[in-house]
């Protein structure tokens, strides 16, 4: 027995399979469900009503993922904890080679070709950082976490990748880094008094970060300030984009009958401008219905980790909820042009491999905190 597994084959019995499927939070996972055939409809719309080039695809990867959902959730919560940190060093691993061997596309370079699929590590991280700060801070008790050198391992997990993500460059990906890792931070119990600190140096540091953003990336902080200063060049996107929000009105223009999307005018709109199509073709109550079910993940995400009798679970649970979280309003505010265009996908709906994965493995392990929130982990001697 090591320091990695010791006092948690005693901390509490292991359940059968057929006690794991009958404490699954099914209403969860259906509403997941609800979401991921959202997604797949609106690919077949963005199509042009046709199964190809999107929609077939990401139905098959939707179905595969829900596997390895229900999979992740049967595997007890004492597993991801012994994990953590492999599962953190190997993403970090796969960021190192995306600078090495990466695939280049759109001016970035973080994609890895694995041949049947192309992997964004970048993604991964989101999920493998949670783990590993869960595993960090569960073994601190509240005085420790008080201590201000005994944040620095945890910042430096953070940074290192932030950093790797940033060199791709991946600001928005990176910065959804940095927003969930403080979400954990804060659960863990750092004084709010810290983060304000760090917060008005992150600000005062504007000036000097501006210098060193791409010029792609200025363009859009520019073009979100003022998007008809080039209504036909950086600000086409946001504008496009407006048009078709407004255009849906209440109920939409019917399904595979929104103009701006079925001729071409909005940009990307089978990934991160997706909700854009929805909202034209079946207007504000379509899009709200599906911000209801959105907002039912976070209350059903919030509500498992809340009630997990472990430190490790409630890290994870409310970690993966809150990335959840951000996803969700990135990309809504996004598109709605309340931030700049950041390149963040719409969660479980829009087009693309890693990201979807990457959520359905955050959604598994959110629902293995459901089913083992009565297991109890020892804290002392594995921090």
């Amino acid at each position: 027995m090591t320091i990695f597994d010791a006092g948690w084959e005693s901390a509490g019995p292991k359940l059968a399979l057929v006690d794991k499927l009958r404490l699954t939070n099914w209403g969860l996972v259906l509403i997941i469900c609800m979401i991921g055939g959202a997604g797949i409809a609106l690919l077949y719309s963005a199509g042009g009503l046709s199964w190809e080039p999107w929609a077939i695809r990401q139905a098959v990867r939707f179905a595969l993922g829900i596997g390895v959902m229900l999979t992740i959730a049967m595997i007890d919560v004492r597993f991801w904890l012994r994990i953590a940190y492999v599962a953190y060093l190997t993403v970090l691993v796969l960021l190192v080679a995306v600078e090495v061997m990466g695939q280049i596309g759109m001016g970035a370079q973080r994609w890895i070709d694995l041949g049947f699929f192309v992997l964004q590590p970048s993604e991964l991280m989101k999920i493998a950082l949670i783990l590993a700060l869960a595993r960090y801070f569960h073994g601190l008790t509240p005085d420790d976490v008080a201590r201000p050198m005994v944040l620095v391992p945890p910042l430096l997990m953070v940074f290192i990748p932030v950093g790797l993500v940033l060199l791709q460059p991946n600001l928005g990906t990176a910065t959804l880094l940095v927003l969930g890792s403080g979400a954990i931070f804060f659960v863990a119990g750092v004084k709010l008094w810290k983060f304000v600190v760090v917060s008005a140096a992150g600000l005062a540091a504007l000036p000097i970060g501006w210098q060193f953003l791409h010029d792609y990336q200025k363009r859009r902080v520019l073009t979100f300030l003022d998007p008809h200063a080039d209504p036909l060049g950086a600000g086409y996107n946001i504008l496009q984009s407006e048009i078709a929000l407004g255009s849906g009105g209440l109920f939409g223009k019917g399904f595979g009958h929104g103009t701006q999307g079925q001729l071409l005018f909005l940009p990307e709109k089978h990934t991160d401008f997706i909700f854009v199509v929805l909202a034209e073709e079946l207007g504000m109550m379509g899009a709200l219905a599906l911000l209801l079910l959105y907002v039912l993940v976070l209350v059903y995400g919030y509500a498992i980790g809340l009630s997990s009798r472990n430190h490790f679970g409630r890290l994870v649970a409310l970690g993966v909820t809150t990335a959840f979280f951000l996803y969700l309003f990135v990309n809504v505010a996004m598109v709605s042009g309340l931030i700049p265009v950041v390149g963040i996908p719409l969660p479980l709906v829009s087009y693309g491999g890693t990201a979807m994965m990457t959520l359905l493995i955050g959604c598994g392990l959110l629902l293995s905190v459901s089913i083992h929130r009565e297991v109890r982990i020892p804290r002392r001697g594995i921090g």
